[in-house]
């Protein structure tokens, strides 16, 4: 059955119940999902429709999923009987802020193929779980866009938390506007709209998302968006600025890249500027100048034919190896402006309205040691009881305002040191760690060239700094001291891939212990990597 609709809304579609409309909105805490719920109810009811909603909320702000349920039937004289909660099988529309909501939803069985208009956005939000794994704990979005497509009777997908962003409003409005685009809901354009004018709050610029996303569901094909507005794998650089005579040094730079191997000169790039901004130009210079170090080698092992894999993965770990997290990146990360203009647009703080940012503070002696000059730092790291009266000094959490003048010159002048960092006794030994790493993955390169890549590659176990930088080393210390069981097997580089990935795996290492012994139960038996695979 299809519903004649007025003259300014977008074609209508049939609906499942000529009498009942079924409505679900999966949204994370945080994106406006009950100010969505509203308006629909708002819309739905200057329609001249009766409406029951129903919500079922998270755990707790921005990390609970809420399901709001509508229903709605037209007013008749007879009492409409309504769900309280939608059921498997037996819903018409499903919105989901995010992407992993839209695949959630397919997993209750709330989408089914004969039924339902899906609408989703297919930003990420990623979720604690994927956070807190070691390496790369984000799901594949791409399974999950090719799963909801197929489960879906209609799939509208595309990136409404940038339309939302670049309004200035919440995804709530974006969402709005691509339902009442889809023709999924018999209303006319002015009765949504309407709803929002209604609500008082940030009107213009929900009515401003809300258009963007309206044009868009209604006017392009839903499969060629949700393809064209997937995540990307590598986001677009923003072009250099700044003095001419450092933008002339950078260009330099960038020339040195442009003669290496055309496999290696993206990741190359990206990675110069991501050393250059932890540090300056002449920091970038020296990370060219490792490359050409492992280019060499690599040119020297006939690497042509191996598509440059060390080179490659060289210019990625080497990266992020020399861009560690310290308390002076930390403190530069948290007074920059773009912070501060991201805070305010998440909290939906009005232009006028003043915004208290409060942080919690953990320092261990360890950390401030490790700004001390080299020297010093040194003196003190070696004599165990001043070590550990700095520690009591300052190893107490604290939540501090970081928007107050106080606090936000503390992190300033901390920002500031970043002059004087190669002079401190952190980077003297990350520097010193590097230099050893490296130097390993070279000398194994003519021996077993698949090896040396893994070594390189074991350099993403290390990320963040305090206790996090120290579990992490600690893996990555446990994993290349294996190297020289492996160095001699041919299939030595998939051992140490495997142990890698096992480290990634849990906090606590179980799961590193258990590969560790596999390998060394079998280094004396001469077991290839394919017959204990099979064995298993």
């Amino acid at each position: 059955m299809t519903i004649a609709i007025g003259p300014d809304a977008p074609p209508a579609i049939p609906i499942a119940d000529p009498h009942i409309v079924k409505l679900a909105i999966l949204a994370v805490g945080g994106q406006g999902g009950g100010v969505l719920s509203d308006w629909i109810v708002q819309a739905a009811e200057e329609s001249g429709y009766a409406v029951q909603t129903t919500s079922v909320p998270g755990v707790a702000q921005r990390t609970g999923a809420t399901i709001y349920s509508i229903e709605m039937t037209p007013r008749s004289d007879r009492l409409p009987v309504l769900a309280l909660m939608p059921s498997p099988g037996d819903v018409d529309i499903v919105i989901a802020a995010e992407l992993m909501e839209a695949g959630r939803a397919v997993m209750r069985g709330l989408v089914t193929p004969d039924r339902t208009t899906l609408i989703a956005s297919t930003h990420r939000m990623l979720a604690v779980s994927e956070k807190i794994v070691a390496g790369n704990g984000i799901a594949d979005g791409d399974t999950v866009l090719a799963t909801v497509e197929e489960a879906a009777k209609r799939f509208i997908g595309f990136d409404m938390d940038k339309i939302a962003a670049e309004a200035g409003t919440m995804i709530s409005a974006s969402l709005y506007g691509a339902l009442a685009g889809s023709g999924a809901l018999p209303f006319e354009r002015a009765a949504f709209e309407a709803a929002i004018r209604k609500g008082g709050r940030g009107v213009e610029a929900s009515l401003r998302a809300f258009e963007t996303a309206f044009e868009r569901a209604r006017n392009a094909d839903a499969t060629a968006n949700a393809a064209d507005d997937a995540p990307q794998a590598v986001a677009g650089m923003a072009a250099p600025s700044g003095p001419a005579h450092l933008l002339e040094r950078w260009r330099d730079l960038c020339e040195r890249i442009a003669a290496y191997p055309h496999a290696m000169r993206d990741m190359a790039t990206r990675g110069l500027a991501k050393v250059v901004d932890f540090q300056d130009l002449a920091y970038g210079a020296a990370y060219l100048e490792r490359l050409d170090v492992v280019l060499a080698v690599d040119k020297a092992t006939g690497a042509d034919g191996r598509e440059w894999a060390l080179s490659v993965t060289a210019a990625k770990h080497v990266a992020n190896a020399m861009a560690y997290d310290d308390v002076i990146r930390v403190a530069d990360r948290k007074t920059r402006a773009d912070r501060f203009t991201r805070i305010r647009r998440e909290v939906e703080a009005p232009a006028d309205a003043l915004v208290q940012v409060t942080e919690f503070m953990h320092p261990r002696g360890e950390e401030v040691c490790s700004m001390l000059p080299a020297g010093l730092g040194r003196f003190v790291e070696a004599r165990p009881r001043l070590l550990a009266g700095l520690d009591r000094m300052v190893n107490r959490g604290r939540r501090v305002r970081t928007d107050s003048l106080i606090w936000f010159t503390v992190l300033f002048t901390l920002a500031g040191l970043r002059r004087w960092r190669r002079r401190l006794l952190r980077h003297a030994k990350e520097t010193a760690h590097i230099d050893e790493w490296l130097t390993q993955a070279l000398h194994m390169a003519p021996q077993n060239y698949a090896l040396a890549v893994e070594i390189v590659a074991c350099r993403r176990l290390i990320k963040g700094y305090s206790d996090t930088h120290q579990r992490g080393l600690s893996k990555f210390d446990r994993v290349l001291a294996t190297v020289p069981l492996l160095a001699p097997r041919d299939d030595g580089g998939d051992w140490l891939r495997r142990l890698r990935e096992a480290a990634l795996k849990d906090e606590d290492g179980s799961a590193l212990d258990g590969a560790i012994e596999t390998v060394r139960s079998f280094a004396e038996t001469g077991d290839t990597l394919a017959a204990r695979v099979k064995a298993d």
